[in-house]
């Protein structure tokens, strides 16, 4: 009978004394992903929210032709091309809530915060006196990387918009 208090005792003793698993990985990814979605809903309602960004945000120009590599997100210059193209096309996610996936650091491999993103955007020219509307689906990778303000810094996006934006305005 000793022998069985002993080991209880004992299990009892490994049990407590174990470290509790650190989720703050997990808990900065979930605020962190909060934040995408604000992002992408923000811009389907034509209001992109750019306080969400830190002050020196970049954002990569992955489309076709780019003459730059990066544009600072929160320019004048970017904030004027994201009002034309919301006044000429009209974005619908087509995945909502969108499912995303932590990102880890290229150098740790670990857990780093950041936000990753594969889904589809519904993309419309809207009807005119002449024209029908017109539709096209954009199969899209995002990533957001985040500071430890919980402020978007670096910001990409890769999908064909040259091929959709080709299509939409044939």
């Amino acid at each position: 009978m000793k022998i069985i208090y002993s080991m209880i005792c004992l299990g009892v003793l490994l049990v407590a004394c174990q470290e509790k698993p650190d989720t703050s990985a997990d808990d900065v990814f979930k605020k962190n992903s909060e934040t995408a979605l604000k992002v992408m809903l923000s811009w389907e309602d034509e209001s992109p929210d750019y306080s969400v960004y830190a002050d020196s945000a970049m954002m990569a120009n992955t489309y076709f032709g780019a003459e730059k590599a990066f544009s600072e997100k929160n320019s004048d210059e970017v904030k004027q091309s994201d009002k034309a193209m919301l006044a000429r096309y009209d974005f619908k996610l087509l995945s909502n809530p969108p499912e995303f996936l932590p990102g880890v650091n290229a150098d740790t491999k670990k857990p780093d915060g950041s936000v990753r993103y594969y889904g589809a955007w519904e993309v419309t020219l809207p009807a005119t006196d002449s024209t029908e509307a017109k539709s096209g689906v954009l199969k899209i990778y995002e990533s957001f990387d985040f500071n430890e303000d919980g402020k978007i810094y670096y910001h990409q996006g890769y999908g064909d918009f040259s091929g959709l934006f080709s299509y939409l305005n044939d």
